[in-house]
């Protein structure tokens, strides 16, 4: 026993020896490693790191941690010369699938692909004195912004752009199948050119803003300096206020890139201008296209595309009536989610949030004036599948007539989603706040949701229907017992459609009823005495036109009636079309969203 005792005790004596000879000889070997690579400098580590690289480059799978160390080194070290700005664009042309190679003369690095290249001009230094663009078939263009995100040292933001620089040319076959589609996506180019300068009348004062929210196809850019044709489709009130106050600071609204994509089946695709010169106008007041024959169009494995940006929540009827136009099914999930569960994500930024289907939400708004309103969104309500969609990033599309077609849905939608974003887009309900205005918001048929909310001197409740008919009208009816006023559905469309905001509308809504429920009498008056009032003046604070003066017979006092009928009673005078922000030239700003 003592015997194998002392043979374990041996044992553990070994094992404890031979680790510790291991230990001594692994920091044996890393300090012969550091006092090595001490002395070299980063030159010949970046060179190993890069003979490290072009060795997976033959695996379709590149090794991981090589390329996290490559990235650290680069993105560690001060870009102070020639080689470590080279080195930092041949990472980023990796990183994007291009090639790269350094000019004989090392002033110069190409980044290079199939249908286009980017030449950096270097300085000594290691500044950059020139970025150019050239595209196929054409002489090389200086990119200003390109230039000037190198100098700056925004490597980042240089990489982004040169991945939609990528996009643009996201062809596939062989090179005479990319010149081909890319010969088809210059010809549409001049389509939607002719189609955004043909004359029409203005309904906006601004011309920016009326060109966005009116142009056949909105504020059309043409590909300029490498970067691909945009399109911007819509813009908001909020919008419009963040331009003027913080002019220049990103892009406002919903905007389109116009590029091409992969497609699993063949389309025909434009090989020539569809339009004639000079354009025939329909009298819609959009232009007459050829038809595609053998010589104009021909079958390519891809389709055009508008790369939405930033993604847009859209609702499944709205995707297919995107698919009857197009005959090209939109990559989404047609089971899709309630749509204000796609807003509420976009709108708080939450990738994350997850809400069960008959979970309530509620959020609460802070108004300019401290007036705090909460909204309820009754989840098993929503989950109904007229208002279920699912986020869209880009609409495929064959053909140059179906763009101001496709605008006009997304437009549709986007008034949709700024409408119901004003209720959700600020946190979550917090317990134990005193909240001005308790709403619950509820879907209704078609593109129409109801407002439902109590009134402060009586506890009866009231109801605003609003319906987006189009993008370009916004109907309001508000359902109260007691009150009836044809004027006030016509106010309420007016002021929704100048601020599209709910809580601002809501405000407005809250002060005008004031104004035409007098308050109740501290003495009774006899019950067969008639009075006549006259209304109360209109608000004239929010600049709009003030309704003929009438007056209201009341009789105070009277007896309850049985069996008498207290509903809303019907508007006997819909509101009109209204055209959405005619009043910003005319005015400053409106008075509902001081």
């Amino acid at each position: 026993m003592a015997r194998n005792t002392l043979s374990w005790s041996s044992m553990g004596v070994v094992k404890h020896t031979t680790r510790h000879l291991i230990c001594m000889e692994t920091k044996t070997y890393m300090s012969d490693l550091y006092s090595k690579y001490a002395e070299k400098p980063w030159s010949e580590t970046f060179q190993l790191v890069r003979r490290c690289m072009d060795k997976t480059r033959a695996d379709p799978k590149p090794c991981e941690p090589v390329m996290r160390c490559q990235k650290k080194l680069n993105e560690a070290l001060n870009v102070a010369s020639v080689n470590a700005m080279v080195t930092r664009l041949e990472m980023i042309a990796q990183q994007r699938g291009l090639g790269s190679h350094r000019s004989p003369t090392e002033t110069a690095c190409y980044l290079t692909a199939d249908l286009f290249y980017l030449e950096v001009l270097l300085l000594p230094g290691g500044g950059v004195e020139d970025v150019k663009v050239a595209q196929h078939g054409e002489a090389p263009e200086s990119n200003a912004s390109l230039c000037q995100l190198l100098r700056n040292k925004k490597f980042e933001e240089f990489s982004l752009k040169l991945e939609d620089l990528a996009c643009l040319y996201n062809i596939p076959g062989d090179s005479d199948t990319k010149i081909k589609v890319y010969t088809s996506l210059q010809h549409l180019q001049k389509d939607l050119l002719k189609i955004s300068n043909l004359p029409r009348r203005l309904i906006e004062n601004d011309v920016h803003v009326d060109m966005v929210l009116n142009g056949r196809i909105g504020n059309f850019m043409p590909c300029k300096e490498g970067n691909p044709m945009s399109i911007q489709y819509y813009i908001s009130p909020s919008d419009i206020l963040m331009e003027m106050f913080c002019p220049g600071e990103g892009s406002r609204g919903q905007v389109a890139m116009v590029v091409v994509g992969a497609s699993g089946t063949t389309h025909r695709l434009q090989m020539e201008s569809l339009i004639p010169t000079p354009p025939q106008v329909d009298s819609l007041g959009l232009p007459v296209f050829r038809p595609l024959s053998e010589v104009s169009a021909e079958p390519l494995p891809a389709f055009f595309l508008l790369k939405l940006q930033p993604p847009l929540p859209v609702l499944n009827s709205f995707i297919q009536k995107m698919n009857q136009i197009t005959d090209v099914t939109p990559e989404a999930d047609l089971q899709g989610e309630p749509l204000f569960q796609l807003i509420k994500k976009a709108s708080l930024a939450e990738k994350t949030w997850k809400s069960s289907c008959d979970e309530d939400i509620h959020c609460y708004v802070t108004l300019p004036d401290a007036e705090l309103h909460s909204y309820v969104f009754c989840g098993a309500e929503w989950e109904c599948d007229s208002w279920k969609g699912a986020q869209i990033h880009a609409v495929p599309f064959i053909h140059p007539a179906h763009v101001p077609a496709l605008l006009e849905i997304l437009r549709h939608q986007s008034v949709i989603n700024v409408l119901l974003a004003s209720c959700i887009a600020s946190p979550e309900h917090q317990p134990g706040l005193a909240y001005d205005l308790n709403c619950e918001v509820l879907p209704e048929s078609g593109c129409s949701f109801s407002v439902t909310f109590s009134l402060l001197d009586s506890d009866s409740l009231a109801v605003l229907l609003v319906s987006v008919v189009d993008c370009r009208q916004v109907q309001c009816r508000l359902l109260m017992a007691g009150l009836v006023d044809p004027s006030l559905d016509d106010y309420i469309s007016r002021v929704l459609t100048r601020c599209m905001s709910i809580p601002i509308t809501m405000r407005a809504v809250r002060k005008r009823i004031a104004t035409l429920r007098p308050p109740a009498p501290l003495f009774p008056e006899p019950a067969c005495v008639l009075k006549a009032e006259s209304s109360p003046s209109p608000m004239e604070e929010d600049g709009l036109p003030s309704p003929p003066g009438h007056y209201v017979m009341s009789v105070a006092a009277a007896p309850a009636v049985d069996g008498a009928n207290t509903d809303a009673v019907a508007n006997p005078s819909p509101c009109a079309s209204v055209s959405v922000y005619s009043h910003w030239g005319a005015s400053s700003l409106p008075a509902e969203l001081i």
